[in-house]
């Protein structure tokens, strides 16, 4: 594994965004249903691109109505790529579609790279912020960040090994009885170094019960390779509701007026902001 200096690291960020959505009754892609007046991807950009995170590459993996979503980005910036995934295999092949842009691999041993999901647009900049600190300052190769939700319903949970350290992830699908009883959830924020995710999505299997590729299943590699991986509880339930349907639409999208009028002052984590 390597050892670049953090101040020598540079940031980066894969963000998903082929889905359908079929259950959002609607031909448009998910990802472009609008969010307090803005398609719901442009917040999971803006998350990644402000402040001092600043990514540079950004991918965005594309697939159903990746036209619609392209054009979406006007000038098409220069630290802006769009990658396609067809067919679409699970989450670990639509990482894999943005292998190409991290071919260097003097970039990818100096480079960290956030894993988001393009239907999250309540993610707070705050709260990759101290997912960055968390993984630099333990020179983790993974970090993710969890929340303790009342309802895990539809979430993978995270199972912790006897010493209440990280164990690995359980989709819903795969859950055994006691699993699914654990509140503990994944929301989908992960970031990696860019060497330790790419090197190892050729050997994911998809023995679950969907038949993918999951890019959940990378954690349990690093850590079979003796790699470390850290777990920040930084996650406000709150922010945790995913959108899959027009009534999940319409509940994320007076969250998140409500967030930006001010009356929501809610800190994240290690000091996350809105």
């Amino acid at each position: 594994m390597n050892t670049v200096p953090h101040e020598r690291r540079t940031t980066s960020a894969v963000i998903l965004a082929a889905g359908r959505g079929t259950r959002m009754q609607s031909d448009l892609p998910k990802v472009m249903h609008r969010v307090a007046d803005r398609p719901m991807l442009h917040w999971v950009v803006d998350a990644v691109r402000e402040g001092p995170l600043a990514c540079d590459p950004v991918a965005v993996v594309v697939g159903h109505g990746r036209a619609h979503v392209e054009d979406s980005f006007e000038g098409r910036p220069e630290w802006l790529h769009f990658v396609v995934q067809e067919p679409q295999l699970g989450t670990g092949h639509a990482i894999d579609m943005a292998a190409p842009v991290f071919a260097d691999p003097d970039a990818r041993a100096r480079t960290d790279v956030f894993v988001l999901c393009g239907d999250g647009p309540l993610v707070r900049r705050g709260t990759l912020e101290a997912l960055l600190r968390r993984h630099r300052e333990t020179g983790a190769a993974a970090t993710l960040a969890t929340a303790t939700i009342e309802d895990p319903e539809g979430y993978g949970r995270i199972q912790r090994d006897a010493g209440g350290g990280f164990d690995r992830i359980v989709e819903q699908k795969d859950a055994d009885e006691d699993q699914r009883s654990i509140r503990e959830v994944n929301p989908s924020y992960y970031v990696f170094r860019a060497d330790a995710l790419f090197d190892r999505l050729s050997r994911l299997k998809n023995d679950n019960a969907n038949g993918e590729y999951y890019i959940t299943d990378v954690f349990t590699l690093l850590r079979e390779d003796g790699l470390g991986v850290e777990v920040v509880d930084a996650v406000d339930p709150s922010d945790v509701l995913s959108i899959n349907d027009p009534t999940q639409l319409a509940e994320v999208d007076g969250i998140l007026r409500r967030r930006l009028a001010g009356r929501d002052h809610i800190a994240i984590g290690e000091g996350g902001t809105a």
